[in-house]
């Protein structure tokens, strides 16, 4: 997973269905971009909210399409945990949880190889303590952290500087709205919400890092924080949708699968305004 991206993906949905044809295409055309794999039942693909018949469906396409890539799968149960295992999945992306959290992670981690997942608060997240950042990070069967603050710069040095001492462990960035600071401030590795569409330069952006091709590493970002800032706004969880829309716009899934039953309502000047920020995020 080091230097890879592994995008949080969505699930197309037609009204308060899945789309099975638009799901397999996703996939089949994900399975075309240079990712270390993807992230099922996270934020993004609303895990907790899916039934254990449409994850189980999810994760099967995903597995099917991207037989040697690494699946990473939402998980805030034990429950949940042995449904990816059985599925295929190569390791848990663990859902915040404010109770006894050490042995949440520790028990997951029985199941699958675990992220941590430090998640903004709005979003269901938990502000995890220093102390309980190392006793996390401590455990063998965690593998690193995924960060996602949203906006906390300060947050996420934090973090940063705690997994400084744990060297093992893989800082991942979840940062949408400063996706290549937090490159700079240490992460290797990148799942992320945004890169369910544009997700070619994501990959390349990752790449530039990786080589030190510092000139475009900061052009490419300054592209992708302008899409960040059209799709990752308020109402913020109309983000999986505007992501959605992306994809439609960029013709990988029909403009028709792009509903999120749990999402809220969004102006059609909206999905002009992700229309415009994909056109506008391409190289020319």
């Amino acid at each position: 997973m080091e230097w890879g991206l592994i995008p949080a993906v969505p699930v197309p949905f037609r009204g308060v269905t899945i789309d099975e044809q638009a799901q397999s295409a996703y996939a089949h055309w994900m399975a075309t971009q240079r990712v270390a794999g993807v992230a099922v039942w996270a934020h993004t693909g609303r895990g907790p909210h899916l039934t254990a018949q449409q994850r189980h469906l999810v994760l099967d396409t995903w597995r099917a399409a991207l037989p040697d890539k690494v699946i990473v799968a939402g998980a805030n149960s034990v429950e949940m945990a042995r449904g990816a295992g059985r599925g295929g999945a190569d390791a848990l992306l663990a859902f915040p949880r404010r109770d006894n959290p050490v042995a949440y992670h520790e028990e997951l981690g029985r199941e699958l190889p675990v992220i941590a997942f430090y998640l903004y608060e709005a979003a269901g997240g938990v502000a995890y303590d220093t102390d309980t950042l190392h006793a996390i990070l401590a455990l063998p069967a965690v593998i690193g952290i995924k960060v996602a603050t949203l906006d906390s710069v300060m947050t996420f040095q934090r973090i940063a500087a705690v997994i400084g001492d744990h060297p093992d462990k893989l800082l991942i960035t979840g940062e949408d709205r400063f996706l290549g600071y937090s490159l700079m401030m240490g992460a290797r590795a990148a799942l992320i919400g945004m890169a369910a569409a544009l997700t070619d330069l994501q990959a390349q952006l990752l790449r530039m890092k990786q080589t030190g091709d510092d000139r475009a590493f900061t052009r490419l970002s300054a592209q992708l924080d302008a899409f960040a800032q059209t799709t990752f706004t308020q109402p913020m969880e109309g983000y999986i949708r505007r992501m959605l829309w992306a994809l439609a716009a960029d013709g990988v899934i029909p403009d028709d699968a792009c509903d999120d039953p749990w999402g809220p309502a969004l102006p059609a000047a909206e999905r002009e305004a992700v229309r415009r920020a994909v056109r506008e995020a391409r190289p020319r």
